[in-house]
């Protein structure tokens, strides 16, 4: 069974969402992890929810990035653990230096909050794996700073090393600027680390693990991440 804790920040307003969905849905072992704890060996998977951690003072994952957790966070990913950010989660991880750009104000300088259509770009991550190349999915966003920013350089590199693993399109999977809910650079809605064991994610996937709720699109996320851990346990056990 893969063991997943979910990390509490004083702010956060997704972590019983992201419990719910692992540990509801697809009957996995959940924990919540305060944001003072440093100790995350007894994990698989770490995720970083969303909300307004800190109540999103100076910066977005400004005041996360120096909580106590974080430091055992970066050692967790360093080592090769799996992380996953969504929303605010993400602004955490880009604050933390784990992935590249950062998130900054919408264009529309609202705060957005719908369904919104995202394409799939590579399968080849742990978080992707059950997902099909260039499906598009139904996830909600919920933020007013998501728009992913980064030089040139930085864009490119993520391009070549195919990091960008979720990118807004509209309904049919075509990346315009009207399916952009926040003025995203290149349409980037997801991206991974090189090493792909961090992902940081603007739109919601523990909102869509279930039909009840209109959409079911996010579950295979955490499904994958399962396959994954699944995968590593039973190559350490040959």
């Amino acid at each position: 069974m893969a063991r997943f804790g979910i990390v509490t920040f004083p702010g956060s307003n997704c972590d019983h969402d992201a419990y719910h969905a692992v540990k509801h849905v697809l009957g996995e072992d959940a924990t919540f992890v305060w944001h003072q704890d440093t100790d995350l060996s007894a994990l698989d998977v770490v995720v970083l929810p969303g909300g307004f951690s800190y109540g999103d003072y100076l910066r977005s994952g400004a005041i996360a990035r120096f909580s106590p957790v974080m430091d055992a966070v970066v050692d967790f990913a360093n080592a090769g653990g799996l992380v996953l950010g969504v929303c605010n989660g993400f602004q955490v991880l880009c604050e933390a230096g784990l992935l590249p750009g950062t998130l900054t104000r919408n264009h529309s300088l609202r705060f957005v909050c719908k369904p919104t259509a995202v394409r799939i770009e590579r399968i080849d991550t742990p978080f992707t794996a059950q997902y099909a190349p260039g499906q598009v999915l139904s996830l909600p966003v919920a933020h007013g700073e998501g728009r992913y920013v980064a030089d040139d350089a930085t864009l490119d590199a993520l391009e070549s090393n195919n990091q960008v693993l979720f990118r807004y399109t509209d309904a049919d999977g075509r990346a315009t600027d009207a399916a952009n809910p926040n003025g995203s650079m290149r349409n980037i809605a997801g991206i991974c680390n090189e090493a792909r064991n961090v992902l940081g994610l603007m739109p919601h996937p523990e909102r869509h693990v279930e039909l009840l709720l209109g959409s079911d699109d996010g579950r295979p996320l955490f499904e994958s991440l399962r396959a994954s851990v699944n995968d590593a346990m039973l190559t350490s056990a040959a």
